[in-house]
């Protein structure tokens, strides 16, 4: 049994649909390291969904309750998925892993969906994620219990502000605000305001985990790419690559910021005693994710997930072998080269 001090970490989820299983294998590694303390999540999106279920599983249990809920969690929406008519074909899975590009019934929902609104399709507004999300995460225990700092990031419609919701004032409602993607569900409303995707202002923001103190470790997991092999011509793929854009574009101001902080406070024009100093590391598979087109994102099929799993435990393991020693010493990641 390891009698060492764990080291203390935060981590930083991005949000990218159905690619936040590669996030569940991720946690899932790093939760199953003895030597590694979860102290704070941020997420955006599946991200946030990622986050609530793990700081709930650390309260209920620990680290193997977590790493249970988050298999439970993922495993679920897989279950959900079975029964939606849209379902990648068999050639679908001969040519990819997780695209749907021949699916006929995903081109067709793809066309619904820039021709008419989910208050159009779906007026009752039916999400069987939220009621899954709620039958796993006991949210009550979650905003009353000591546990890790949580962070969920939302976008206000009306006023186009980011709404960072604290551990104690989570909810449901508030980790469906934050994955509320427009062309697919109604806003989410939360105390009377109005909400979208966090990912349109932070995917995921990072300044939370900066602004509470603490351990100065920050791990990013990330989904997005910055770099794509080629560039888009079809309209699937220049609309995913503007919503990539997007979505990257937040995080890389903040890490322009911090970059710049970080300078002065070794320069000695900020003192270290009033300036968290960062260590920012990233865990991704930008080539792999890069692979899979628009259509993937909403591919929940078991076998996709449990792909996007297993090589989140990879890179996970990858990532500890190569810099487990640098947390709490320095960066492993060169934000210029990979942000800037």
């Amino acid at each position: 049994m390891n009698t060492t001090t764990p080291k203390r970490i935060k981590l930083a989820l991005q949000g990218g649909g159905s690619h936040g299983a590669f996030t569940w294998g991720v946690l899932d590694r790093l939760l199953a390291d003895e030597r590694i303390e979860v102290e704070a999540l941020v997420g955006t999106s599946a991200g946030a969904m990622n986050a609530a279920v793990l700081a709930d599983g650390l309260i209920a249990g620990g680290p193997t309750e977590a790493r249970r809920r988050l298999d439970r969690f993922w495993e679920g929406i897989g279950e959900l998925a079975q029964t939606s008519p849209i379902q990648p074909t068999p050639m679908d899975r001969m040519f990819s892993a997780g695209n749907m590009d021949l699916s006929p019934l995903w081109r067709f929902a793809d066309v619904l969906m820039r021709q008419f609104s989910p208050y159009e399709l779906n007026p009752l507004n039916a999400n069987p994620l939220r009621e899954h999300l709620e039958a796993t995460v006991d949210f009550a225990r979650l905003r009353s219990a000591s546990g890790p700092a949580l962070f969920v990031c939302a976008t206000n419609v009306l006023t186009g502000r980011l709404r960072v919701f604290e551990r104690a004032e989570m909810s449901a409602a508030a980790v469906m605000a934050s994955a509320c993607v427009p062309l697919l569900h109604h806003t989410v409303e939360v105390e009377g305001q109005h909400y979208w995707d966090g990912g349109y202002c932070g995917n995921p923001p990072i300044f939370p985990l900066i602004y509470m103190g603490g351990a100065p470790d920050i791990i990013i997991v990330q989904l997005n790419p910055i770099n794509i092999p080629e560039v888009p011509r079809d309209i699937r793929a220049i609309v995913d690559r503007m919503n990539t854009l997007a979505f990257n574009s937040s995080l890389m101001r903040e890490m322009r910021m911090i970059r710049f902080v970080t300078d002065l406070i070794d320069q000695g024009q900020l003192p270290k005693e009033k300036h968290l100093r960062c260590y920012i590391h990233t865990v991704d598979a930008e080539e792999e994710l890069a692979a899979f087109n628009a259509s993937s994102k909403m591919n929940a099929s078991l076998d996709f997930l449990r792909h996007l799993r297993a090589l989140g435990v990879a890179r996970a393991e990858a990532f500890l072998d190569a810099h487990f020693d640098a947390i709490g010493e320095n960066s492993s990641t060169d934000i210029v080269a990979k942000f800037l």
